[in-house]
C-alpha cells in the first residue's frame, strides 16, 4: 500500500496538516492509534492566537466554521494575588486577537473539513524503518504495514516517528499539573466562580500557581501547578481523590478559599499532568521523506503556544508541500528551516516575555509590571 503523504497522529497539527494538502488537492492519510474521535476527552478551552494558530485555520479555509464555535466572551485574563485580590483584568470588548474554542469542537470541524476515510482510526504505529530514497514503512500494531514517501511525526511528546531524525528524548521539566473542574459553578462554587470571572485567571507565586478558566455550560476548569520532583508526587494516592486533593491544597496554605477550593471542592478526582520538554531549540538533520511537527518536533511545557505552533506547524507543511509539487525535498528544507526558528521565540504574556515558575518574578505584580513596561 502506497500513499504520497502519510501523517502519524490526528492532533490538531496532524489535521491541519490534512486540511490543507486537501485544499491544495495533495492526497494524505492520517493514521490515530485512538479508536474514534470520541475515544477520550480533547481537553478545555484554546484559544487561538492571531498570529499562529488563527493564520493556520486561514490558510485552512475553515475561518467562518471557526468563528461559528468561538465562545464569545472568554478572553479576559485576570491577575489574581495569593489573598484573592484581583490585581489586574484585560478588557474583553468582542475586538481580542485570542478567541476562545473548546478544543474538541475546533477537532471536530477540522475532521469534518476532510473527505471520509482520510483519518484510519485505530491505527497504533509500532514500528517504523527507512528502506531508502526517502521511503518508510509504517507497521501497525494490528500486523498492518504501509510504505510511504513522505512521513508526517505528528504523533505527539512521545513520537514514534522521532527517532528517525533524533536521538532526543523528553525529559521531566520540574513541574506538573493537578488539573481539576468544578460544574455548576454559579451556583454550587459562587466563591471561586467569582474569582475567575468570565474568562481566564492565574494566581501566580514562586514555585507554584492557580489557573483557571472558564468553560461553557458554567464549568471551571483549573490547572494546579506546582514544581516538585516526580518522587513528591508519586508520594501522592490520587486514587483517594479527597486525599490527594487535600495533599495538593497544603501547598497553597494561607491562600484565599475561593482559590483553594478550586482543588479541594473539584467535582472530579484531580489528574496530574507531569510536564516534559526536548531540549531547548532541539534540531535535526535532513532526513529525506520524513519530518515532525508539534510536539514531536518541539515539545515544551505548557505556556500557552503548544497547540497554536502545533497548528501553524501542519498548515506551513502544507503549504510548503504545495508550493513545491516536484520538489519534496526543497519543501522539508523550507519548512524546517521555519519551523527551527519558530519554536525558539520567547513566550509572552500580555507584552511581557513569560518566566518559569520558579522565578521570583512569577507573581502577580511583577507579571503585571513586566506588562506595564512593554506598553501594555
Amino acid at each position: 500500500m502506497h500513499t504520497p503523504v502519510t501523517i502519524i497522529g490526528a492532533g490538531l497539527g496532524g489535521l491541519a496538516l490534512a486540511r490543507v494538502l486537501h485544499v491544495h488537492g495533495i492526497p494524505v492519510t492520517v493514521h490515530e492509534a485512538e479508536a474514534s474521535p470520541a475515544a477520550r476527552t480533547q481537553g478545555g478551552m484554546l484559544d487561538l492566537h492571531d498570529h499562529t494558530g488563527q493564520r493556520a485555520i486561514e490558510a485552512a479555509g475553515l475561518t467562518d466554521a471557526f468563528r461559528a464555535v468561538v465562545v464569545e466572551g472568554r478572553q479576559t485574563i485576570r491577575l489574581v494575588e495569593e489573598d484573592g485580590t484581583v490585581l489586574h483584568e484585560t478588557s474583553d470588548d468582542g475586538t481580542g486577537g485570542r478567541p476562545e474554542v473548546q478544543r474538541a469542537e475546533l477537532r471536530r470541524i477540522l475532521l469534518d473539513s476532510l473527505p471520509a476515510g482520510t483519518v484510519r482510526w485505530g491505527h497504533q504505529a509500532d514500528a517504523l524503518r527507512a528502506l531508502g530514497d526517502g521511503r518508510h514503512e509504517v507497521t501497525f500494531a494490528d500486523g498492518g504495514t504501509v510504505v510511504t514517501h513522505l512521513l508526517v511525526g505528528a504523533d505527539g511528546a512521545w513520537s514514534r516517528v522521532r527517532p528517525l531524525l533524533s536521538d532526543a528524548t523528553p525529559a521531566y521539566v520540574g513541574t506538573s499539573f493537578v488539573e481539576t473542574y468544578l460544574f455548576d459553578a454559579d451556583t454550587r462554587h459562587a466563591r471561586s466562580a467569582k474569582v475567575v470571572g468570565g474568562g481566564s485567571m492565574v494566581a501566580p507565586s514562586p514555585g507554584k500557581e492557580i489557573f483557571a478558566h472558564r468553560e461553557t455550560g458554567d464549568t471551571l476548569h483549573a490547572y494546579v501547578a506546582l514544581s516538585r520532583p516526580r518522587e513528591w508526587f508519586a508520594a501522592i494516592d490520587f486514587t483517594d481523590a479527597s486525599a490527594a486533593a487535600a495533599r495538593v491544597a497544603r501547598e497553597f496554605d494561607g491562600w484565599a478559599p475561593e482559590l483553594t477550593a478550586l482543588i479541594t471542592d473539584a467535582d472530579t478526582a484531580p489528574v496530574l499532568r507531569p510536564h516534559y520538554a526536548l531540549p531547548a531549540e532541539h534540531r535535526w538533520d535532513r532526513v529525506p521523506g520524513v519530518t515532525l511537527l508539534g510536539d514531536a518536533a518541539h515539545l515544551a511545557a505548557p505556556n500557552g503556544e503548544g497547540a497554536n505552533l502545533a497548528l501553524l506547524d501542519g498548515a506551513e507543511l502544507g503549504k510548503a508541500l504545495a508550493a513545491h509539487p516536484d520538489d519534496v525535498e526543497a519543501a522539508l528544507t523550507a519548512y524546517e528551516h521555519a519551523l527551527f526558528a519558530r519554536a525558539a521565540e520567547p513566550v509572552t504574556f500580555e507584552g511581557a516575555e513569560v518566566h518559569g515558575i520558579d522565578s521570583e518574578h512569577n507573581t502577580a505584580r511583577a507579571m503585571l509590571k513586566m506588562a506595564v513596561e512593554q506598553g501594555r
